[in-house]
């Protein structure tokens, strides 16, 4: 792990800046629709689009099938990863999140 101290601030707003090509990354199915991305949600066997949404205007995201919320692209990405968000930031801070 880093031992750079994380400014979660500064992370999320690199991390908004470029919101469209990560959550093509991250959720690579999705599509924008509106203001939102619409995704599947990895975490289940989710096989339309429609219930899991994240604003592109704020970040926060949801599932609303599930109940499974966050505020930013931090903890959509450890959600995803099934991460802690310390660990989560830690990964996006150090740029190592890039589907392969």
């Amino acid at each position: 792990m880093s031992s750079k101290r994380i400014d979660f601030s500064s992370l999320k707003a690199q991390l908004h800046a470029d919101i469209k090509r990560l959550l093509l990354s991250w959720l690579p199915n999705g599509k924008v629709q509106g203001g939102e991305y619409l995704a599947l949600n990895p975490r289940r066997n989710d096989t339309h689009l429609g219930s899991f949404k994240i604003n592109l205007s704020s970040g926060k995201w949801c599932d609303f099938a599930t109940g499974d919320r966050g505020g930013d692209l931090i903890s959509l990405y450890a959600f995803i990863k099934s991460l802690s968000q310390y660990k989560a930031a830690v990964e996006l801070f150090n740029g190592n999140f890039e589907e392969k």
